[in-house]
């Protein structure tokens, strides 16, 4: 009679179907950019290190001990971009959309986009891309965004689609940034975006494309773009750009991402 010295409980299979899962979700942030790159060499350390020590080679052992041990500090030095979007990732997908979500439970829901004036905005955009008039606005839908919000003029105004169209008048001192929206206010115009070095578009798209997938990869909001060279129309979120799309498709996607 063979014993079996090797058991497998059911928490153990609950265990690397967890951490294949969150390794699956890491590979997807860092694919496709420089990151994965690093990751592979760490992996590579961590792996040549396991076998030193099987192997019992103390004094190569002892020195990549000590880099293993301040790996947790580098890799989130060295990947902390790619933290930030798994953590947001988390927030917003497994979190605050389900029905136990952190905001029911405590009754924080601030209602951020509930009154968010789509028509205007939509308006806007239309008009402003007639006479071929660059913008970028971004709506908020779960945080202030104030760090961004911080970077521009405060005008924490009312919206309407007259006042969007005066702000990124080509001669206005507020068209260049963005516009950031919080409910059916303007929090402030002339934001700074991030531009990330890993963003790569075609040739035609330019900087107001590139800082608004940049910022759907770094925050939860809706980045609108209107191309100043062509007039057409952008949406970006989630770190998907769509271009060149029309102003009812606009008034869905808004009514969709913001609750009609």
């Amino acid at each position: 009679m063979t014993n079996l010295f090797i058991t497998v409980r059911l928490l153990d299979v609950i265990d690397i179907l967890l951490m294949a899962f969150i390794l699956y979700q890491l590979f997807l942030l860092i694919k496709g950019t420089v990151a994965i790159n690093i990751f592979v060499g760490i992996f590579s350390v961590y792996l040549l290190w396991l076998i030193v020590k099987a192997l019992n080679m103390q004094l190569l052992g002892l020195l990549l001990g000590q880099f293993i041990g301040v790996g947790v500090i580098a890799l989130i030095i060295v990947f902390q971009q790619e933290l930030r979007r798994f953590l947001l990732m988390i927030g917003t997908r497994y979190l605050f959309t389900r029905k136990f979500s952190f905001e029911n439970l405590f009754k924080l829901n601030l209602e951020i986009t509930s009154n968010t004036n789509i028509n205007s905005i939509v308006t806007a955009c239309s008009n402003l891309s007639e006479t071929k008039t660059g913008a970028l606005i971004v709506i908020s839908t779960k945080s202030e965004l104030r760090s961004y919000v911080e970077t521009g003029e405060i005008l924490n105004a009312y919206i309407s689609n007259s006042l969007l169209e005066n702000i990124f008048f080509k001669n206005s001192p507020l068209h260049d940034g963005a516009v950031v929206i919080v409910g059916n206010k303007i929090k402030a115009a002339r934001c700074i975006l991030p531009i990330s070095d890993e963003v790569k578009l075609p040739i035609r798209l330019g900087m107001r494309h590139r800082a608004a997938l940049s910022m759907s990869n770094a925050t939860d909001a809706i980045i609108i773009v209107v191309s100043e060279e062509t007039g057409k129309i952008a949406f970006a979120k989630s770190n998907k750009l769509t271009t060149r799309i029309s102003t009812k498709k606009l008034t869905e996607i808004l009514e969709n991402e913001l609750g009609g």
